[in-house]
């Protein structure tokens, strides 16, 4: 197919997932455990059914609240949504309090967001929802200078603010916020990609309204406003030896740690994606280069994109840059 004509419960809280006075180390969370089930899928992992429970993944995380709780054990998970779920179930909360999790830190470091991978060694900040707050914003630009991810479970997020940006005028808004509403209008379950669309569409040198929710903080947590970290290429995703893959469609696999590159190319994808679309998505960013790093030229790749990415409808001109990126990457370019 051508370039261009792609188509467009709350369960009680139970003491045997809980540790009792364990200290958190920088990383040493996951892998204990046995029935590990190694190796890949296929590339789109599109309509496969979620595998036998016996099947899953038999790999044992250490997870807290990011402003500070008991430790906990969680296992069993092969998405986010279910990562969340053991999560709430752990620490007796509803998985829609969730906002996003950090790998290895209990701070709002958007390097350190959990995405597609997970280190087996890693361990899991669960941030939640806290204070709520509105805004009036005046467009005074045409770009309000916020890149958006989400996720992967429904809520949108801040993960980065321009300097000298229209937003960053606004002290008020914060990396990590939760974007809950758009002038009255609730956009939980929009994708980021969508968000980001909305907020460009808004009229220049109109005022319109944002609905936030930042995440909870301990009181040592409070300081300086972030516009949140530059991508950092050096920043692995996991610190264990090996990787667990979410997938939105399809079984977690468990992998090898990401060869160099594979985290060169996810991150100039990564870094296209905020260029042409507003946003930030590791996990979309590593699907997109294991479609593409065995295909041979940009009609071929923007074929495996439709089956795979179908809802996306990326531009052809960004299609174009993504096939040259990993075309880059994989002649040690970068």
């Amino acid at each position: 197919m051508p370039l261009g004509l792609r188509k467009k419960k709350n369960k009680s809280r139970e003491s045997s997932h809980l540790v009792e006075n364990e200290e958190v180390g920088g990383g040493g969370g996951g892998g204990g455990g046995g029935g590990v089930v190694p190796g890949k899928t296929a590339a789109n992992g599109a309509g496969l059914p979620p595998p036998p429970a016996d099947l899953r993944p038999k790999l044992v995380f250490h997870t807290q609240l990011a402003h500070g709780s008991p430790t906990g054990r969680i296992e069993g998970f092969t998405n986010v949504k279910e990562l969340y779920s053991k999560i709430a179930e752990v620490f007796d909360l509803s998985a829609a309090e969730i906002l996003f999790c950090t790998l290895n830190t209990h701070k709002i470091d958007m390097e350190k967001l959990l995405g597609g991978q997970i280190g087996l060694e890693d361990f899991i900040f669960a941030h939640i929802k806290g204070i709520k707050k509105e805004v009036e914003v005046n467009k005074a630009e045409d770009a309000l200078g916020l890149t958006i991810t989400d996720n992967g479970a429904g809520y949108a997020f801040i993960k980065r603010i321009k300097e000298g940006s229209v937003a960053d005028g606004v002290k008020v808004i914060c990396v990590g916020d939760h974007i809950e509403a758009i002038n009255g209008n609730n956009i939980v379950g929009t994708r980021h990609y969508e968000v980001a669309r909305m907020l460009k569409e808004l009229p220049r040198g109109q005022t319109f309204t944002l609905k936030l929710v930042e995440p909870m903080k301990a009181f040592e947590m409070l300081e300086p406003r972030s516009r949140g970290s530059k991508p950092a290429g050096e920043n692995r995703i996991g610190t264990g030896r090996g990787t667990l893959r979410l997938r939105s469609k399809g079984p977690a696999t468990v992998e090898e740690v990401p060869t160099e590159f594979e985290e060169k190319a996810v991150k100039k994808v990564d870094d296209l994606l905020e260029s042409y679309m507003g946003i930030r998505d590791t996990e979309l960013a590593a699907t997109m280069v294991e479609v593409g790093k065995d295909k041979k030229n940009p009609d071929e790749f923007a074929m495996a994109l439709d089956e795979t990415l179908g809802d996306f409808a990326f531009p052809d001109e960004f299609v174009f840059d993504v096939w040259g990126a990993i075309g880059d990457a994989k002649q040690g370019r970068f």
